[in-house]
């Protein structure tokens, strides 16, 4: 695998390193030693997948509250989505920044979304499929979620969106706890 820092603290891309032959290929996609001499969470509890049926459908930003804080590992399996993580850990440097990712099922590359940041997607194709590992197991009471629009964030989507569902339509706005803003 080959692991490349971005521009958010803890957040790293991972690309599928390729060992291809006549035949085709063969990757890794995780690889616990890896991940921990690249200093990323190795234990990883719980593999999910959505399948979102039609382009330019948001879902996010979505996010699990401490105790219940997760890493997750996203790969697109089918078609392209953009994913987008915002760093909400107050004592970040990087505190409310977020970035933008492609991840298509012809890349295979994948993003390391580290615990305390908000995530997101949305569809770039008909049909995307994503696959997400995660840190910890699902716990429906530390659910959050910010609006794809908080002015706290001003994520600037790279096409409109036709559909979400109401739950993330309507999260209230996000307060900063670093006293600005």
């Amino acid at each position: 695998m080959i692991f490349t820092k971005t521009s958010l603290a803890g957040a790293m891309i991972v690309d599928v390193e390729r060992r291809e032959d006549t035949r085709g290929y063969f990757g890794r996609t995780y690889c616990e030693r890896e991940f921990q001499a690249n200093g990323l969470p190795a234990r990883m509890v719980q593999a999910n997948v959505s399948l979102t049926h039609q382009a330019s459908t948001l879902r996010g930003m979505h996010y699990q509250l401490p105790p219940h804080a997760e890493d997750k590992l996203v790969r697109c399996v089918r078609g392209a989505i953009w994913d987008v993580i915002v760093d909400i850990r107050p004592e970040s440097p990087t505190y409310c920044q977020w970035i933008g990712v492609e991840l298509n099922d012809s890349s295979e590359r994948m993003l390391l979304v580290p615990k305390g940041f908000a995530h997101g997607f949305i569809t770039l194709t008909d049909d995307a499929m994503v696959n997400y590992q995660v840190s910890e197991f699902h716990t429906p009471a530390a659910e959050g979620g910010a609006r794809h629009d908080d002015p706290a964030f001003a994520i600037k989507w790279p096409v409109p969106i036709l559909s979400m569902s109401d739950k993330d339509r309507s999260w209230p706005d996000f307060v900063r706890q670093d006293g600005t803003g």
